[in-house]
């Protein structure tokens, strides 16, 4: 089979071509897996920070990708859930315990980190964490419902707000502007206030709905309930603390932050940014449970995904891409063409 691999940790400010095309045996589905031919696989940011080092693959080589699209070719021993030809999606959770803090728990598994992921025509994965796609999306558009989807729903979900409450967001590419679309839904009354720097994607916001749109560094009108961040870096993160009210809470959506800009941590002023009960809260990978309850939800609204498409041989040149310069909505590999 074809695969993009990676095999050693680099820096993409120095090496645009990380991951190299392999030819590689399609690997066995042991019992309780499904070996899935793969047609799509979204390209997350999360990808990079493997890639760079961030959050590191416990072994290499390893192929990346963990927003999954394809059918099952074969069944492993014991497999009930599925059968050949069904259409499924794999998400970043590969395995883990099953319970409601498995995406916090030691036997967290990440697709694509821990084990082999999408950027490749096949793919194994435990039948438990495979997901029944609905008809209402294509391959391309269901890719990015599998992370950007899934986890910024797990986000909206911990901001704890309620319909009329109102919300905002800082970055607005794969992840935000699904959320957007799914706070809409959920929070009919809920006004949304989008921070980006780059004036596209502000127009893109208000074009699906946003109240207003600024810049990283603007003030909103009004104070907010909570803010959902979904940037790699720390400058949003101060600047989203600014436009909390008293009790606000911030969320944010990022496996890792890049240490670029770290030192912007420095303007934290407990009075302005802290003080009168705000709060941070991080959002820790996600829970089958979570993408199980999104994926019919996105199927109902309906969320209608951003897609801009690779061939599985330009990986490297998606991955630079979504690293070096403005993307709008979600980025996914075509696999099958």
């Amino acid at each position: 089979m074809r695969a993009m691999l990676l095999s050693r940790i680099v820096s993409l400010d120095e090496v645009d071509t990380p991951l190299e095309l392999v030819d590689l045996p399609v690997p066995e589905p042991n019992p309780g897996e499904v070996l899935i031919r793969v047609s799509a696989c979204g390209v997350c940011h999360t990808e990079l920070d493997e890639i760079e080092g961030r959050t590191a693959p416990p072994k290499l080589p390893i192929i990346p990708g963990h927003e999954v699209i394809g059918r099952v070719e074969a069944l492993g021993r014991s497999v009930t859930r599925w059968k050949p030809g069904e259409r499924v999606g794999v998400g970043w959770i590969h395995s883990s315990s099953g319970e409601s803090d498995e995406n916090v728990c030691p036997k967290f598994q990440a697709t694509g980190r821990d084990t082999n992921g999408g950027y490749a025509e096949f793919m194994t994965v435990p039948e438990d964490y495979a997901y029944p796609i609905p008809d209402t999306f294509t391959d391309t558009q269901a890719a990015p419902l599998l992370c950007a989807g899934a986890v910024g729903f797990r986000a909206l979900k911990l901001t704890n707000i309620k319909d009329g409450d109102l919300l905002g967001m800082t970055g607005f590419g794969g992840s935000a502007h699904l959320v957007l679309q799914t706070a809409k839904h959920l929070f009919p009354h809920t006004k949304t206030f989008i921070f980006a720097r780059d004036p596209a994607a502000r127009e893109f916001a208000l074009q699906l709905g946003a109240e207003w749109a600024g810049d990283t560094t603007d003030r909103s009108p009004q104070q907010l309930h909570a803010i959902i961040d979904t940037t790699p870096a720390w400058k949003p993160v101060v600047e989203a603390l600014k436009n909390l009210r008293p009790s606000g809470r911030l969320v944010i959506n990022a496996i890792r932050k890049e240490d670029a800009d770290k030192d912007y941590l420095l303007n934290v002023s407990y009075h302005e940014h802290l003080w009168m009960e705000r709060e941070i809260k991080s959002v820790a990978n996600v829970t089958r449970r979570d993408i199980s309850e999104f994926l019919p939800l996105a199927a109902e609204i309906p969320v209608t995904p951003e897609v801009q498409t690779y061939k599985l041989e330009e990986a490297n040149r998606a991955l630079v891409d979504l690293k070096h310069r403005p993307i709008k909505g979600a980025t996914v590999l075509l696999i099958d063409e």
